[in-house]
């Protein structure tokens, strides 16, 4: 794995006109983030987005016939912009539930993420995903408002999930260090 932490370079980079360096010295930053810092929240956000939409259009089109069952449109014109009316509805609950799903999903995604990595720079990184899981599952009935009884069943789901997750990095590792031992058995 990199380093992630912040390292200054020498840009080397010259001027156009003269062939000399811009400013000698000059540093730059560059900063190496982790690609799942970056792909686990977006996946979430998109996972939420389509979650919402699906969510929030249903509920906005089932309150605009319970709002309207008293009076339903009696023409054909009427009919005609009662549906409109019901699907531009429908459309804005769908956009309205997809962004309040994509957002709790990813505070979900980056609290994984977040315990993860702050796990890890703490020196706890043969447990960071158990305590990632943990930590997600509390985060998540947070976010979710779930009560005490859901919140223990959560988090010992997340529980179980975290050691699955340690079981299967696990066995990633010795299949690799399997198929290594049998590159070095062959070459010899």
């Amino acid at each position: 794995m990199s380093d992630e932490s912040p390292r200054l370079v020498d840009s080397g980079r010259t001027s156009i006109d003269n062939g000399e360096p811009d400013t000698p010295g000059k540093k730059q930053i560059r900063l190496n983030i982790p690609s799942r810092f970056y792909l686990v929240p977006g996946t979430a956000i998109l996972v939420g987005t389509a979650i919402g939409v699906m969510r929030g259009g249903r509920a906005a089109s089932l309150r605009f016939l319970a709002e309207n069952a008293h009076r339903p449109p009696t023409t054909v014109q009427g009919w005609y912009f009662y549906n409109k009316t019901k699907n531009y509805k429908v459309i804005l609950g769908g956009l309205k539930g997809a962004g309040a799903d994509a957002a709790r999903l990813a505070v979900v995604a980056l609290g994984w993420v977040g315990i993860e990595e702050g796990m890890r720079r703490v020196g706890w990184g043969e447990l960071s995903e158990v305590g990632a899981a943990v930590g997600t599952a509390g985060v998540f009935s947070a976010v979710y408002r779930l009560p005490w009884k859901i919140t223990r069943r959560t988090v010992m789901l997340g529980l179980v999930m975290g050691v699955g997750l340690k079981g299967l990095t696990w066995g990633r590792e010795q299949l690799a260090a399997q198929k290594e031992a049998m590159s070095v058995d062959e070459s010899v």
